[in-house]
């Protein structure tokens, strides 16, 4: 009989229980929180975004660092994979706009009660509360210390998370206990995390959420980066999927960076130039102020109008034609200062992590301590949103399970 401790009830750890669960072993999750998967509570806003539907070749793009060390993973336990086993346990999901998988129920509790009835099946016992403080190997056995516990393994992975989200128990352990192990630790930053911008109107547009915008981000008036979408306005900045997205590309050590928003992407300057003058002629008695209400959202007209250096309270028929043009610009060109990213507690993954050339690809065991085993976000891949970072989860920590239970059947 040989023990299996998994450190971290996240997906990845979970996952990884799950496939190392047989017969002859014993398999054991130590989780410092009072319950499992606690950062998944918080994923697709409280819904949970279990994976992404697309096929699975279509993840690799997706995927921002080391795509290639994920091509075994990612074909051996793809998102259908995870699908079927959660729905085989009663839990129906539904596809949403960009292949987005949710639980039908919008609920991401739903997602952990599963989680938790299929570790209850395969009677893999979970130690809650447990802190680990310390990790050592002496004659094949992991020894493995918490506050006041101790603990025996034969096989031992970890998969304790970054440091995103520190209230969710990401705080680096991981990557400390790896050290300790002689493993490399890369660069850790925050992927895919708000932005702190510079302006004048944050608190007028403090809740603004804008729709089928785009996003450019510029260095030295190159774009670098754009996407199209949603965003929101924060007392601090800019927040939504695409600066989530727009944030992976702002390069470190950088001045001089512009957030450009192009508030109708849809119409070129001459189509936008038409439907103003139009929008003119219908309200050309009123106020500008009063005359943009068809065109933009209320709260961004003072905004744009005092970018574009019109008097509010002028008369659109006293609108000169350079005051027009000033106006298409700003809209097709509605300019932030960048000040930085927010702290790497607040993103929603860390981009960074334990080395992959010092991880087996097919087996996400380390290649220099035998029978250790890393799975999830403490290693070095990061992934755009939309249920990829969760599909590595799940997909690394089974590659690490089925390598152990292969392994423990020997």
């Amino acid at each position: 009989m040989k023990n299996v401790v998994v450190i971290g009830a996240g997906p990845a750890g979970i996952l990884a229980a799950i496939a190392a669960k047989t017969i002859n072993n014993n398999v054991l999750i130590l989780e410092k929180n009072e319950k499992i998967g606690k950062k998944l509570y918080i994923t697709g806003k409280g819904r949970c975004n279990i994976t992404n539907y697309s096929p699975i070749e279509d993840f690799f793009p997706m995927i921002n660092s080391n795509s290639k060390f994920m091509y075994s993973a990612l074909y051996n336990y793809t998102n259908m994979d995870i699908l079927n086993l959660l729905e085989s346990y009663g839990l129906k999901y539904k596809v949403e706009r960009g292949n987005r998988v949710f639980p039908y129920s919008d609920k991401s509790s739903d997602v952990i009660k599963t989680f938790n009835k299929i570790l209850l099946d395969l009677n893999i016992k979970v130690k809650l509360n447990e802190d680990i403080r310390y990790i050592e190997k002496q004659d094949d056995v992991f020894r493995i210390y918490g506050k006041t516990n101790k603990y025996e393994s034969d096989f031992l992975v970890i998969a304790t998370g970054g440091i995103s989200y520190p209230a969710t128990g990401s705080t680096g352990a991981g990557h400390k206990f790896a050290k300790n192990f002689g493993h490399s630790v890369t660069k850790l930053n925050p992927s895919l995390v708000p932005m702190e911008i510079k302006s004048n109107y944050l608190k007028e547009l403090q809740g603004v959420s804008l729709k089928n915008i785009e996003l450019a981000v510029k260095v030295d008036d190159n774009i670098i980066c754009k996407e199209f979408g949603e965003l929101v306005f924060t007392h601090f900045g800019l927040s939504g999927p695409i600066v989530l997205k727009a944030s992976n590309s702002v390069p470190e050590n950088k001045n001089n960076i512009i957030i450009s928003i192009d508030l109708k992407p849809k119409l070129d300057l001459e189509t936008l130039d038409n439907r103003i003058q139009r929008d003119f002629a219908k309200y050309s008695n009123k106020n500008i102020e009063n005359a943009l209400d068809d065109l933009l959202i209320k709260k961004l007209i003072p905004v744009v109008l005092k970018e574009s250096k019109i008097n509010c309270f002028k008369k659109v028929n006293q609108i000169t034609r350079e005051e027009r043009l000033r106006l298409i610009n700003t809209i097709k060109n509605l300019k932030f200062e960048l000040v930085g990213l927010r702290p790497i507690k607040e993103a929603i993954i860390t981009k960074g992590g334990i080395s992959v050339r010092e991880i087996n690809p097919k087996t996400m065991e380390s290649k220099k301590i035998e029978n250790l085993y890393f799975a999830g976000e403490v290693i070095d891949i990061d992934a755009m949103t939309g249920g990829y970072n969760l599909q590595i989860a799940y997909s690394t920590g089974y590659a690490a399970g089925k390598s152990i239970k292969e392994k423990s059947n020997e």
